[in-house]
């Protein structure tokens, strides 16, 4: 062909692009017309990858006639947008089409993996029986589909292991609120007396009675979950899930037998377990969270190492049955917090008996004597310099963090990647690891909230997306939360700290403000300990960017101010809405602060 004239574009040729693109739509399997910089067609990719089937991607953007194979693309198929997919000679679509045509099947029909020839044993599998992965299975299951759950303790370093349901029901927020009201009517005894009580023999606390009762609740909802499960046909094994490539697990249970079973769609739902120190003697001599709830004696004398929300709680109540307790910190309590909240919940223990070790960490526990409890020796240093602190205790308690328990279940094996740093799953605005079949939910998630509801949320949601058509994904900003200490902090969007990053400090007001419950006049006891302050948004009509409260049921008042945040909650709002009196949800923050 001659060149055009001089100041004259030469025309495409329609036929002969008309031809290269059927010709390269009926010899590739699939075949992709992409541009390199498209998120959406790397997301089509890396599906075909996670299904280990090859394709052969034209990158429009980087071929010489892609603006052309562009528009013969669109007469073809009506279709202007990339990627633009073709499977075995088929026009798939897009993006989405692509996936809708994976969820129902029709995509692995066309490459030949039909569900027909080789079908799935089950529509779903979740590896994890906690919280999240129940919510998301009975939903599945209630959407018409054959759903399993996996679910396996891996006993910890004392052996202490337990039933269906997770961290939550097991070691976690059920037994730390049954052991925080113990505590609390401990508190309630004293406080009787000036309200006219009187009773003549010592009252004493008796630690096996306690967990006797509270273990038995526990065991009664690992009951019921089960049957739960069975009232709704999902399937239930007592067995440890591990990938061994794609769409397939490896199912051991604790004999060691060993089954496989395939699914079209996996959620990850297997939360964290306590992290250890790494020093002498930690996993041989102390406990975690994991062991605390079912203790079968009195700890005694007790060093909490840490300062996260579970060594502040667990420390609470242990000293509020009328142990020795003392709390061993790093550097600051209760991190990702509001810190003038933390310090003030800190100040409220010391002053009710809990010691403080501050800039100090473990190096080495060595058992004394051995016994229930034993005697262990503890020797810590400075953080800040060379001095040594050597102590006995009956029992130390470790809460420094948690791990995702992400590493031995064969991720890698398919593909899906992790935070190398945490073990936590990065997903996207749908729950979708890189690895589209592979969802995540809950603790595990990398940025997310480590909250029951949350996962509850998450995985109800994430099932009707799934099954049920829904579109609505789990909202994760302004979650409410609760710090179960003896003087309870309740918490709903952001801290002080994280609202000066955000939005600069001249832009908020602060108001805050004490208060003395009424029940706690009477016995005259913690006056100006109480307190609350709201983070406002000046340039935002005041609205409410941060609730803060440390009073007794901090968790029964935020709730219900946390609805109202979600509803977008100005201080004006706040002012002109009328009290219950006497409550301590009735609280007015005071003047702003600068």
């Amino acid at each position: 062909m001659s060149p055009p004239p001089p100041g004259q574009t030469q025309l495409p040729d329609w036929d002969g692009l008309k031809l290269q693109v059927r010709t390269l739509i009926a010899s590739h399997r699939v075949m992709i017309f992409s541009k390199s910089y498209c998120p959406y067609c790397n997301k089509v990719k890396e599906l075909f990858r996670s299904m280990h089937v090859e394709y052969y991607a034209l990158e429009l953007d980087v071929t010489a006639d892609g603006p052309s194979i562009q528009q013969v693309l669109a007469e073809l198929t009506n279709q202007r947008t990339v990627p633009n997919v073709f499977v075995n000679g088929t026009h798939i679509g897009g993006c989405d089409s692509t996936y809708q045509a994976y969820h129902d099947g029709s995509l692995q029909k066309l490459l030949g993996d039909s569900k027909d020839t080789e079908p799935y044993d089950y529509d779903l599998i979740i590896i994890g029986g906690g919280s999240g992965g129940l919510a998301c299975s009975k939903e599945a299951a209630a959407l018409g589909k054959k759903v399993m759950v996996l679910d396996y303790v891996v006993p910890t370093p004392l052996g202490t292991s337990w039933g269906l349901g997770g961290t939550c029901v097991n070691v976690g927020c059920i037994p730390k609120k049954l052991m925080h009201q113990a505590a609390l009517l401990g508190q309630a005894l004293q406080d009787s007396r000036k309200y006219g009580w009187q009773y003549e023999e010592q009252v004493k606390h008796n630690w096996e009675i306690m967990v006797e009762a509270i273990q038995n609740y526990i065991g009664s909802l690992n009951w019921g979950y089960r049957v739960s499960l069975r009232e709704k046909s999902v399937t239930y094994l007592n067995s440890y899930g591990e990938f061994i490539e794609p769409h397939k697990i490896k199912a051991t249970n604790r004999k060691g037998q060993v089954t496989y079973h395939t699914a079209e769609t996996f959620v990850l739902a297997t939360g964290e377990r306590p992290r250890y120190l790494g020093i002498p003697g930690d996993k041989e001599y102390c406990i975690t969270s994991d062991d605390l709830f079912s203790l079968p004696y009195c700890p005694g004398k007790t060093l909490v190492v840490g300062a996260s929300y579970v060594a502040l709680e667990c420390a609470g109540f242990l000293a509020g049955l009328g142990l020795d307790v003392t709390v061993m910190v790093r550097s600051i309590l209760l991190r990702g917090f509001d810190q003038e909240m933390a310090e003030r919940v800190g100040a409220h223990m010391e002053t009710h008996g809990v010691k403080f070790i501050r800039k100090f960490v473990p190096v080495q526990v060595e058992q004394l004597e051995e016994g229930m409890p034993g005697r262990l020796k503890v020797t810590a240093k400075s953080t800040e310099g060379p001095e040594i602190f050597e102590e006995e205790y009956n029992t130390v308690l470790i809460a420094i963090g948690r791990d995702a328990c992400t590493r031995n279940i064969g991720l890698e094996t398919i593909g899906v990647k992790i935070n190398e740093k945490n073990g936590k799953v990065p997903v996207n605005d749908e729950e979708q690891t890189n690895v589209p079949y592979v969802y995540a939910i809950g603790d595990i998630l990398d940025g997310k909230l480590e909250l029951t509801p949350v996962a509850i949320q998450a995985g109800k949601l994430l099932a009707r997306r799934l099954y049920g058509g829904s579109s609505t994904k789990c909202d994760y900003i302004n979650v409410p939360t609760t710090v179960f200490t003896p003087l309870e902090y309740g918490s709903c969007g952001l801290a002080e700290e994280r609202a000066i990053e955000e939005f600069g400090k001249q832009n908020l007001e602060v108001y805050h403000s004490l208060f003395w419950p009424l029940e706690w006049t009477v016995p005259g006891r913690d006056n100006n300990t109480c307190y609350a302050k709201i983070i406002c948004s000046k340039h935002d009509n005041n609205r409410v960017i941060g609730f803060h409260v440390l009073g007794p049921n901090a968790g029964e008042v935020t709730q219900g101010f946390a609805a109202a945040i979600k509803c977008g909650l100005t201080k004006e709002l706040l002012d002109e809405t009328i009290g219950i009196h006497p409550t301590c949800g009735e609280v007015r923050e005071g003047e702003g602060t600068a």
